[in-house]
């Protein structure tokens, strides 16, 4: 095809490139690309640019790129690949017949995503492994022995919470931590979080806002679930007696040093005393907690986890009212999602 690179010396370059059409579809990789990306030549084309780099901005880039036919260039973008995720340059230049020349500068300085954090989290993964085996199996026993269907609910809610616990922990051992990204509804992800809650001996209050419109987003389920759960349970540990679960889309957000046009927000807010002013300034950096028992590592590990999808995680507090908001880029021209979940309940 014509309008691709010359084949013959551009599947020798070691320099990923890639060209997708006028919907960002692509339609030729070279093999350097392909490999590092951990893809099959054939299993490649047809995807979309956003599948194929899991990165949002570049998908918008992309797309002003092709609207206003000029190179565009996105610094420092954090991209999955088959070994594991690296920092790259991307380079977008339009080229004939209305398609896109996409090259992929891998940096060496900067090669997998995992953290000191993650590091420092595989120790303590490999410890509750055995603990959550054995919650497990108590919790099939008493749900095979139960008659009550609440109650064999209730068993069953405990073994999921072990199996999503247990499969954190195999990821942080055995996978360096890499998330398993894929389209998350997350308002099935805070209804599920409301019965884990409500499931409990004195749970709070639980209010929902959600905003119906909202879209899936492209992340690992398992890990924004944590860091909601991880959310709530310090706002229920410092007091909290009522708990709000607000979701909103937001327009013109800054994540890190990048602009988006618009961005997912979900508040975690809390009626409890407030974020004490000695470690307002250090809330989120590992062993620091405002309470006397706490370990000071679920906010550290949550603002990795936003991090890792490209977000943040923010907090306004004050006595009575503090809320931890998690921000997620959301891709252009994202679809809107059905109606799901409650509202004002």
């Amino acid at each position: 095809m014509s309008e691709h690179p010359p084949q013959r010396w551009a599947e020798q370059l070691s320099t990923g490139l890639a060209v997708v059409d006028a919907q960002l579809r692509v339609q030729w990789i070279n093999p350097a690309l392909a490999e590092w990306l951990g893809l099959g030549l054939r299993h490649a084309q047809g995807q979309p640019l956003m599948g194929l780099l899991q990165d949002a901005g570049v998908a918008e880039q992309a797309a002003r790129s092709l609207v206003e036919q000029r190179s565009v260039q996105c610094r420092g973008v954090m991209v999955p690949g088959g070994q594991g995720s690296a920092r790259v340059d991307v380079s977008l230049q339009p080229i004939d017949s209305g398609n896109l020349l996409v090259e992929v500068h891998v940096l060496a300085e900067a090669t997998s995503t995992v953290s000191p954090l993650s590091a420092t989290l595989r120790g303590f993964a490999h410890e509750v492994k055995n603990p959550l085996a054995g919650l497990r199996g108590a919790a099939q026993l008493l749900q095979r022995r139960l008659d009550d269907p609440h109650m064999q609910a209730l068993a069953g809610m405990v073994i999921a919470e072990a199996d999503r616990l247990a499969a954190l922990a195999n990821r942080l051992l055995h996978h360096d931590g890499a998330p398993r990204l894929g389209a998350v509804n997350l308002h099935l992800l805070l209804e599920r979080l409301s019965e884990l809650i409500e499931a409990e001996p004195s749970p709070p209050r639980i209010r929902h806002d959600y905003d119906p419109s909202l879209p899936d987003v492209h992340g690992d389920a398992d890990r924004l679930q944590q860091v909601m759960l991880n959310l709530v349970r310090n706002a229920i540990e410092a007091g909290a007696k009522t708990l709000t679960l607000r979701s909103r889309v937001e327009h013109g957000v800054r994540l890190g040093e990048r602009m988006f046009r618009s961005a997912l927000r979900l508040d975690v807010i809390d009626d409890g005393p407030g974020v004490a002013v000695n470690v307002r300034d250090t809330l989120f950096e590992p062993l620091v907690s405002g309470r006397v028992d706490g370990t000071g590592l679920g906010l550290a590990l949550s603002r990795e986890i936003a991090h890792e999808h490209g977000g943040e995680l923010r907090y306004a507090s004050r006595p009575g009212e503090t809320v931890f908001s998690l921000y997620l880029p959301l891709p252009p021209r994202a679809g809107v999602a059905a109606p799901t979940g409650r509202l004002h309940g």
